[in-house]
């Protein structure tokens, strides 16, 4: 620490400068201007102007206090160090150990008078003196407006403060509101149709499936006509095989309603990610208009047949089957209902002599198929005349081949005793030995569509010679 009078350098714990014998003060921090305000305030009530802190002392200098700043009685004035270290104590002495009005006592520096009077200062000091400038050594004392603005300042700074301090309650306040308000709607999603939905599929996720199904059932209940809990719990069937489970359930919700065209379309997923896709067309095929009009694109035009069922044919035919754009035919030729696996139509279908059962069905890109189409085609050969049959009827005396002339696409069948020949009959295979003696021979041809012919009769006797 420095001397505030030679300035040099004092050592920690000595109150006297060796240098020039003064002594230190050691006084705590303050506010000058709460002694500006104070002595404002003296001024007032005692009607006495404010000294002038300029004046020189008669040594040719300022007085202790204008110089070094009478400021530095706040101890001596305020905090009780003036209590034997006033001017008017220490008069006696001609030192002013408060220094409270930086009168040196006997030194002759400022004068002992004041010292003995204990100078304006020491009085004034008592009251915290009229002006504490320390820090206006040199200058005047700030005057009446730079005190108002003072105080002015004083008063915004408060008023902010306050403010500040009512924003950060407010915002406390607005924290702690947005915090109840989300966990509030936390509560209120959970258990909501979506939330339980969407806890479901968590469920069904981790493989959950008894809580999955429990959750899915129980916001089927919350709201029964929408559809995501029927499909969350079709895909908790589906995981577990239980795929017939799931079509049942489908069922029993469109039974109960069956104009709810987002229901059926939900099914229509199910079958398609069972591979089911062939239940589709009967489906919506059973459903009511107002649902086929929004499931429209469900529905696949059905595949069209270029030849009328309705005629029989005597000969060979070619059928053909044309379907929809993106679309492709799958058929069969023996009735039974056609699949994705069976036969694809790549060109003309040949129909034979006979009956012939077609039933095609048109499946777009996605696999889901129209409604298969079934038709029947007849196909009659014209019937042959009564077979040829050589030799014709008479008596024979050497034996005999009996042949029987048969077309292309027919079987000949024959008896040898007179009664009709049928199917059930002996097959011809080739020329037959004429019997001995007479025989009444019958002949027909069947053809392959199994229609049979006329009968054609030949009477031989034969009588071979033998010899005596």
């Amino acid at each position: 620490m420095k001397c505030r009078y030679c300035g040099k350098e004092i050592p920690e714990g000595e109150l006297i400068c060796r240098s020039c014998g003064e002594e230190v003060i050691i006084v705590p921090d303050y506010n000058p201007l709460d002694d500006m305000l104070t002595a404002q305030i003296k001024v007032h009530i005692d009607g006495e102007e404010t000294p002038d802190y300029d004046q020189e002392e008669p040594s040719g200098r300022r007085t202790e206090g204008a110089r070094r700043g009478t400021g530095r009685n706040t101890g001596a004035g305020s905090t009780g160090r003036n209590t034997g270290r006033s001017t008017g104590a220490r008069g006696n002495t001609g030192r002013n150990t408060g220094r409270t009005g930086g009168t040196r006592g006997n030194t002759g520096r400022t004068g002992g008078t004041r010292g003995n009077t204990g100078r304006t200062g020491g009085t004034r000091g008592n009251i915290g003196r009229t002006a504490r400038t320390r820090g206006y050594t040199g200058r005047n004392v700030p005057d009446d407006a730079e005190l108002e603005r003072e105080r002015r300042r004083r008063q915004a700074e408060r008023k902010k403060e306050m403010l500040r301090k009512k924003r950060r309650r407010v915002l406390i306040v607005l924290v702690i509101l947005a915090a109840a308000l989300i966990a509030l709607c936390v509560v209120f999603y959970r258990n909501s149709y979506n939330g339980i939905v969407n806890q479901g599929y968590d469920a069904l996720k981790n493989k959950e499936y008894g809580r999955a199904e429990e959750l899915f059932s129980k916001a089927a209940l919350k709201n029964e006509k929408k559809t995501e809990a029927y499909i969350g719990l079709s895909k908790v069937y589906l995981n577990q095989d239980k795929a017939d489970e799931a079509e049942e359930l489908f069922a029993s919700v469109i039974e109960k309603q069956p104009k709810n065209a987002g229901i059926y379309e939900a099914f229509i997923e199910f079958y398609i990610e069972a591979g089911r896709q062939m239940s589709i067309p009967l489906l919506l095929d059973e459903a009511p208009d107002s649902v086929r009009s929004k499931l429209e694109d469900y529905i696949i035009e059905e595949p069209e047949y270029n030849l009328d069922d309705s005629v029989v044919y005597d000969d060979v035919q070619q059928l053909e089957i044309s379907s929809g754009e993106d679309t492709t035919v799958y058929y069969t030729a023996d009735g039974t209902e056609p699949s994705l696996s069976s036969m694809k139509y790549t060109g003309p279908i040949q129909l034979s002599e006979g009956e012939n059962v077609i039933r095609a069905v048109a499946v777009d890109e996605r696999g889901i198929p129209s409604l298969s189409v079934e038709k029947t085609y007849v196909v009659e050969f014209p019937i042959e005349d009564a077979p040829a049959v050589a030799p014709s009827t008479g008596q024979y005396e050497s034996a005999q081949k009996i042949e029987i002339k048969v077309p292309d696409g027919y079987e000949a069948y024959y008896t040898t005793n007179g009664e009709e020949p049928t199917t059930a009959s002996t097959k011809y295979t080739g020329p037959i030995d004429m019997p001995e003696g007479e025989t009444l021979f019958k002949a027909v041809l069947v053809s392959s569509g199994g229609r049979v012919s006329g009968v054609t009769t030949r009477n031989y006797m034969l009588e071979t010679e033998t010899e005596e």
